[in-house]
């Protein structure tokens, strides 16, 4: 049964914009769901254009669009159902952002991605500009080491610059630091960067394994899936701006030569199939300088498609 025969049809267009239609949970010591979806509506970290602060909002809007709790999404090339009954997804809604202060600003995030892991969810957070993944790994403190997946434009391994450490050039390098992240593998850097050669130096002193976009399209997805760990946890960060322009313009810092759909999708596919998911956060999406939708549409389909992987494979490997 499908529910259409009882109840309101509630399309995508009515009620309220939770992720992907998925119930509202504010108190957060209630969570009990397998994903519980953070928005991170910050952007103070940005050092060319704002507008990521609307992201959550966007994407949550987008996300409607896929809304099929009725009965999961089958994939007819799979041939395989996902996201069906069996994982529950709730919104948890927005971190509390205040103006002006970043410290304080991050460490209301980190405060919701440590509820969703109390709660055995999986965090998955829609920013805000890429400097809200600091407190996303900061929340992880005392949880077993993980493998840092970073599909991204820029490197973003800026140590300090002009006295800003949590800006949004500086996550990949405070990820770096932490005891609990066992390494960094970081897909789609390319053209003129957010970093100086000496940041490349200092992320491969670190061990981090850095690829441009045409270097993975040589090897392919599947071969650059194969180059992480073998199963080690993961946790996968996205700046849409890995994506090209020409798919994903609704960004601040948009660079060109990026990403298609396909190529990341099936890299996330291999990556979840291979590894478990622990973590995801999606940044950087602008809605404002794409005035078609299609970035934040982006945005979700990835969000949604890479957690029907995510709960696929975990359901595989538990038998």
């Amino acid at each position: 049964m499908h529910g259409y025969d009882k109840g309101r049809l509630d399309l995508p267009y009515t009620g309220i914009c939770t992720f992907a239609k998925r119930p509202y949970q504010p108190d957060w010591g209630a969570l009990q769901a397998e994903v519980a979806v953070l928005g991170a509506p910050f952007d103070a970290g940005t050092q060319w254009r704002a507008g990521a602060r609307f992201g959550p909002r966007a994407v949550r809007e987008a996300s409607t669009l896929f809304s099929f709790g009725h009965a999961g999404a089958y994939d007819h090339e799979d041939d395989v159902t996902y996201l069906g009954g069996d994982v529950r997804i709730v919104d948890m809604g927005d971190a509390d952002i205040v103006h002006t202060d970043t410290l304080q600003s991050h460490a209301n995030i980190r405060a919701g991605v440590e509820a969703a892991l109390r709660a055995g969810a999986l965090p998955v957070v829609i920013g805000g500009d890429h400097s809200v993944n600091i407190p996303c790994i900061e929340a992880y403190e005392g949880h077993a080491p993980f493998h840092l997946l970073q599909i991204d434009a820029h490197l973003d391994f800026v140590d300090e610059r002009h006295g800003v450490t949590r800006g949004h050039g500086n996550p990949m390098r405070r990820a770096a630091e932490k005891p609990w992240v066992s390494g960094l593998t970081q897909l789609g850097i390319r053209n003129v960067s957010s970093t100086a050669r000496e940041g490349y130096d200092d992320a491969r002193a670190r061990g981090s394994d850095i690829l441009s976009v045409r270097q993975m399209r040589g090897l392919g997805p599947r071969a650059t899936a194969a180059r992480l760990p073998a199963g080690a946890p993961v946790y996968i960060t996205i700046d849409i701006d890995a994506f090209c322009p020409s798919i994903a313009p609704g960004t601040g810092t948009p660079s060109h030569g990026g990403f298609l759909y396909y190529e990341v999708l099936e890299l996330l596919q291999a990556v979840a199939h291979d590894h478990d998911v622990v973590g995801i956060d999606l940044v950087e999406v602008a809605p404002d300088y794409d005035p078609t939708g299609s970035t934040a549409i982006l945005a979700a389909q990835l969000l949604m498609n890479l957690l029907g992987f995510v709960f696929h494979a975990r359901a595989l490997r538990n038998g």
